[in-house]
């Protein structure tokens, strides 16, 4: 998967947009950074994935899931897109998008989606 893959689906979420993030390609949420493509051009930066959390994916899927000292102290895992599937990818986008979108925007998707 790449990051044009990412783009191609979480773009038919209401309120994503296009965006950048420390110089690289993002989707954004109400001007809020959903996800960015780290500078090595395959990793997806993932914000708000508990610490725990990451620490369980590092150790059971370490080909997908990351993180740098730089990222240590911070809730965010990092995917390694030509590693992943979208099924792996998107529950934490959707998760995320949830959190950042608008209660009208949730609820609209939501009646369109039938969930």
């Amino acid at each position: 998967m790449t990051f044009d893959d990412v783009r191609k689906f979480a773009l038919t979420w209401p309120e994503v947009e296009d965006g950048t993030s420390y110089g690289t390609p993002a989707l954004k949420v109400r001007k809020k950074m959903l996800a960015r493509l780290k500078e090595d051009g395959d990793s997806l930066v993932m914000p708000d994935v508990p610490i725990d959390e990451r620490a369980m994916l590092v150790a059971s899927q370490p080909k997908i899931f990351y993180f740098t000292d730089h990222y240590a102290d911070y809730p965010i895992v990092l995917i390694r897109l030509s590693k992943a599937r979208r099924a792996i990818v998107e529950p934490f986008l959707r998760r995320r998008w949830r959190a950042l979108a608008s209660k009208v925007a949730r609820a609209d998707y939501d009646a369109r989606e039938g969930a």
